[in-house]
Formats: C-alpha cells, structure tokens, sequence
C-alpha cells in the first residue's frame, strides 16, 4: 500500500495527535465558537474555499467552512484541489498514492474516483512528484478527520498549471463523476489570497476577487486576479469549484470569513489575505 507521509507536520499543524486535536479545538472555538457534530449528510453543501497557512494564522479561518461541512453532514468522498507551490512534477497532478497520513491517521484515497477525473478531465495525470512536498492539500485532511472521523475518502489534485480553461475542464469532470457515480461529495479549493501587502491594500484587492467568487463568476474573477495583481495562490482550485458547483446545482457562494496574519501578529504593513467561502445548493 502506497502512502503519503506527512511533509509539513510539526511546521504547519501539530506533529502529535493529542496536540493537534487541540490545536483544532483551538481553531474551531476562536472561529465559529464551536464544533459541530457532523450531521447525516443532506447534501446542502457543495464545498468550501479554505485557506492553507499554518494553524497559528489561518486555522480559525478555515474552521467556519468546516463547521458548515459538518452541519451539511459527513460525505463519502472530498475532492481536494490546490496550488502546486513548488513548481515540481505534472502541471495537474492526481496523487498516486492509496492513502495519506497525519497524526490522526490514514485517509484512504478513492481510486475509481480519480482514475474517472483523469479520464475526463484530459488535463489531471496520475503524478506523485506534485504531492511530496506540498502543504496546501495535506493541511485540510487533520480538518475532515477533525469533524468526520475516518470515514471519507479523498481526492487529492495539485494544480501548477492554474488557467481558466484547464480550471474548468476539471471543475466539469469533478460535477460528471460525481453525478454520475451517484457519491456524497464535496470539493475543497485551498486558497490564500493577497500575499505581503499592507493590509487595506490587501483586503481592497481579496474584496474585488471575493465578489467575483460570491457571484459564481469563474472568469470575471480570474480578470480581477489578473487586473489588480492579486496574489492568491489557489486560483485554479477555486475556478474549479465554481465550475463544479455550477454544473452539480442552482446554487449560491456565501462568504464565512475574511482576516489576515496581521490580526495574528499584529503586523499590519505586510500581511496574506485569508478567506472562508461556502458553496451551497439553493434551497436545499
């Protein structure tokens, strides 16, 4: 059995799981206040932008969107789409790996799943290299375990290659899958937004990008990422889902949570934009 040792724990999150459990607890009583229970699974939700920094600085951010995954109810299986920071392996990698590892233990990764979105996509390959090193993908799974326990799969993809028509291609296949298999899934887009700028300025640019976001507008937010300079890392992954959600269900985008490091370090002159978005069904 291959499987994905953790690269950035004791760094990005806690290395011990009594630690990390805490270190989760944290992050969900200064977000939400609270931990939900995950529900039976009602299907409400399609998935959430969530950001990836460490714990310290992000992880109450992240804690909103899954505490609204948790209300929405335990799925069987969580795309997970992000940056390739490293620049390393395919341009749209899909791990090879049969599960990943953290301190809370192993997430099996669903094969057939990913071998359809390969197939589908015509832009994903099969490519272990794009995951050895990355964090963005692997600092959302202590989260799923956190409120679902083990009883998910995954779907990891690593998007280097992050354009509009690539994002779609693969939002698209994400929404045939998984009508088509007929599984309880949701997509996660690791996201940061504007990197080392003063913090009005910072949120000035994340603003103009949300709105887009919220307005389920794949390309007119890729026109403000490219028109105003905004250095979010995860563009890809969050164009992905919103060409997924769009195809899956009527539905809306619903901002949870914006912040930055500087209400963290109280250093506001050079700060990364973090944002908690979720994806629902209208009505449901």
């Amino acid at each position: 059995m291959r499987v994905r040792r953790p690269a950035v724990a004791g760094l990005f999150y806690e290395a011990s799981k009594d630690r990390l459990l805490r270190q989760l607890d944290e992050a969900f009583a200064k977000g939400p206040g609270e931990k939900p229970q995950a529900a039976s699974y009602t299907g409400r939700a399609l998935g959430i932008v969530a950001p990836h920094a460490g714990y310290m600085y992000s992880g109450y951010v992240a804690a909103y969107g899954y505490a609204e995954l948790a209300r929405s109810g335990a799925p069987e299986v969580v795309v997970l789409l992000g940056p390739n920071h490293h620049g390393i392996g395919m341009p749209v990698a899909m791990s090879e790996a049969d599960a990943w590892e953290t301190p809370l233990g192993a997430v099996e990764v669903d094969k057939d799943l990913a071998r359809r979105l390969v197939e589908w996509s015509e832009v994903i390959a099969f490519d272990e290299t794009a995951h050895r090193y990355e964090h963005s993908l692997e600092v959302q799974i202590p989260f799923l375990q956190c409120v679902f326990g083990q009883e998910f799969k995954i779907v990891p993809i690593s998007m280097y290659l992050q354009n509009l028509e690539v994002s779609r291609k693969i939002g698209r296949a994400i929404a045939r899958a998984v009508t088509e298999l007929g599984v309880k899934a949701y997509v996660v887009a690791s996201s940061d937004f504007t990197h080392y700028e003063e913090a009005r300025v910072a949120a000035e640019k994340d603003r103009a990008a949300i709105d887009a976001i919220l307005r389920l507008d794949d390309r007119g937010f890729y026109d403000v990422v490219v028109e105003k300079d905004v250095t979010a890392c995860g563009i890809g992954a969050i164009m992905a889902l919103i060409a997924a959600a769009r195809q899956l269900a009527p539905c809306s985008a619903r901002l949870l949570r914006y912040a930055n490091s500087g209400d963290v370090t109280g250093d506001y002159s050079s700060v990364v934009g973090y944002a908690s978005i979720l994806f629902e069904r209208v009505g449901a």
